[in-house]
């Protein structure tokens, strides 16, 4: 059984916010699995579901981000989940909009989100790190990651939230190298020739017997 959680803030004021891109990938995943309606439970929205022949519980805390911790560490115990089968989703300051990296285990990086939940449940868990790019000033960080996404930058966040939930069965088997390829695939597939063009029309014209 594997724990997968999203990070943002509760609320409609809240809800396209840069901060909030881990909700925004779980809702992608339930969508995309069939999940069961959530239930108010542990001090977040929970969801049951199935991916790949495993049980996987999906979870927002609706703590609001600096207590996220006191949301995932009781479902966690709850349903005897190990850390190191927990999968956290969260905002990257650090990385490109767009870009995606995966590690288990690691420190907070400021993260108050990450901070919480190291505290809570410990750091032995996996990260889902969304980039969202950086302000270029420390003192802008605040007001930039609780700004909505500007209709520009929903290019590639339209692309990005199901390519994660499509490639999510990887990441839950442990191929975390190979997650992070098929995202990036999925986000950008390769350009096909004139010629692969050209048979991939005879093909459907043979097949429909044209």
């Amino acid at each position: 059984m594997k724990l997968v959680v999203g990070l943002g803030n509760p609320g409609s004021k809240y809800e396209r916010t840069r901060h909030n891109i881990g909700f925004m990938a779980v809702d992608a995943i339930v969508r995309r699995h069939g999940f069961r309606s959530p239930r108010d439970k542990f001090n977040g929205e929970l969801y049951e579901g199935d991916i790949g022949g495993e049980r996987v519980i999906a979870l927002k805390p609706m703590t609001f981000m600096n207590n996220s911790g006191e949301s995932v560490a009781p479902a966690a115990r709850f349903f005897k989940i190990e850390t190191q089968d927990v999968i956290v989703i969260h905002d990257e300051l650090d990385l490109a909009p767009a870009k995606l990296r995966v590690k288990r285990g690691g420190g907070a990086a400021g993260h108050n989100g990450l901070r919480s939940i190291d505290a809570h449940l410990g750091q032995d868990y996996w990260r889902m790190r969304l980039g969202i790019g950086h302000p270029g000033r420390k003192d802008l960080v605040l007001h930039y990651v609780l700004q909505n996404f500007l209709p520009e930058e929903t290019v590639w966040l339209d692309k990005e939230m199901p390519a994660i939930a499509e490639a999510l069965p990887l990441l839950l088997a442990g191929q975390d190298s190979a997650f992070m390829s098929k995202v990036t695939l999925l986000m950008d597939p390769p350009q096909r020739t004139l010629k692969e063009e050209r048979d991939a029309e005879a093909a459907r014209a043979a097949k429909n017997g044209k």
